[in-house]
C-alpha cells in the first residue's frame, strides 16, 4: 500500500497537486480521524480520480474557552487512515502556512443561516469555518469537495458559499456514520468516559423519536424529541430545532423536507447531531 505524498507548505502542495492528472476530490478535516472520515474518503474515491485530504486544526473556528488547545492531534494514526483509504496527497500545514500574515483581516461572513443554532452558541464559528474552507479550496483546487452530513449547518453554508462566490467546485454531502447504538461518530467522542458515552446516545435516540413523528407535523416532531431528551437529564441541552431543509428557517406546516438538529453537553464535551425528517405526509403533500 503506497503512502500518500505529505505536503506541509504551499509550495509543496502546489507541486504535488500539479502532479495529479484528472479529477480531484478533497476531504477537509481537523485530524483525529475516525471511521466517519474514512467513509468520506471512500465516497470521494467514487467521485474523482484522486483523493486529497487536508489536516488542519483551524484556530479561527474556535471561540474563547473552547477546546482548541486540547483538540486531539493524532498525526501518525491520521496518516495511517489516509494510506489505508488510498489518499494520494495529504496537506497538513502549520498555522503560519495557512495564515502567513497572522489573523486574516478579511473573512467570509456566514450571514443569516450562520447566525442561528450553532451560530448563537458559537459566535463567529462559521465565519472561521468558511474562511478556511475558501482558502483551502483555492490552495487545493478540487473538482469535488466531500463533507459529512453530521455537520449539517456547516454543509449548508459551504454549499451556499460555493454558489454565492461562483466557486468551480461541486460540494457533496455524505451520510453520517454512526456506532451500532446510534451515536454519531465524532473526534470529540474520545473525551467521553464510559458512563458519559451511555448518556450521549440520548441525543440520537431523541432524533429518532422525532423522525418517527414526522407524519404528524413539526410540532409533533419537536414534542416527541423533547420527551425523549427529558429521559436523559444528564444532557445539558443547547438547542433542539426543526428547520426546513431547503431554507433553514423553522419548519412549518408547508415544509416537506425537514432537518431535526440537537446540540448539548455531556460533562464537558459538546456534541451535535441531526437527522432528516419527512414532513410531506402530514398535510397530504408528497416529497
Amino acid at each position: 500500500m503506497t503512502s500518500p505524498v505529505v505536503a506541509t507548505t504551499r509550495d509543496e502542495l502546489a507541486a504535488a497537486r500539479q502532479a495529479l492528472p484528472g479529477s480531484v476530490a478533497v476531504v477537509m478535516t481537523m485530524g483525529a480521524l475516525h471511521e466517519g472520515h474514512a467513509q468520506l474518503m471512500r465516497h470521494a474515491r467514487e467521485l474523482a480520480d484522486h483523493v486529497l485530504v487536508t489536516v488542519f486544526v483551524n484556530p479561527l473556528q474556535f471561540g474563547e474557552g473552547e477546546d482548541f488547545d486540547r483538540y486531539p492531534r493524532t498525526w501518525d494514526a491520521d496518516l495511517a487512515i489516509c494510506r489505508e483509504e488510498g489518499a494520494e496527497l495529504v496537506f497538513a500545514p502549520e498555522q503560519a502556512q495557512m495564515y502567513p500574515h497572522g489573523q486574516p483581516v478579511v473573512r467570509v461572513v456566514a450571514g443569516a443561516i450562520g447566525d442561528r443554532l450553532e451560530g448563537v452558541h458559537r459566535p463567529g464559528h462559521f465565519d472561521g469555518v468558511l474562511t478556511v474552507v475558501l482558502k483551502l479550496m483555492h490552495l487545493t483546487r478540487p473538482d469535488v469537495a466531500v463533507y459529512g452530513e453530521k455537520d449539517a449547518q456547516q454543509l449548508a453554508l459551504i454549499k451556499q458559499m460555493v454558489i454565492d462566490l461562483d466557486l468551480p467546485v461541486t460540494v457533496v454531502g455524505a451520510p453520517t456514520v454512526r456506532e451500532p447504538d446510534g451515536l454519531a461518530l465524532s473526534s470529540r467522542n474520545r473525551y467521553l468516559g464510559a458512563d458519559q458515552r451511555v448518556v450521549a446516545v440520548g441525543l440520537s435516540r431523541a432524533l429518532r423519536a422525532g423522525v418517527a413523528a414526522g407524519a404528524d407535523g413539526p410540532a409533533a416532531v419537536l414534542a416527541a424529541a423533547r420527551r425523549c431528551l427529558a429521559e436523559t437529564p444528564e444532557i445539558d441541552l443547547d438547542y433542539l430545532a426543526l428547520v426546513d431543509d431547503s431554507t433553514w428557517a423553522d419548519a412549518d406546516e408547508n415544509s416537506v423536507h425537514g432537518r431535526l438538529l440537537v446540540a448539548g453537553r455531556v460533562g464537558t464535551t459538546r456534541l451535535i447531531d441531526n437527522m432528516a425528517v419527512d414532513l410531506g405526509t402530514h398535510s397530504g403533500l408528497k416529497a
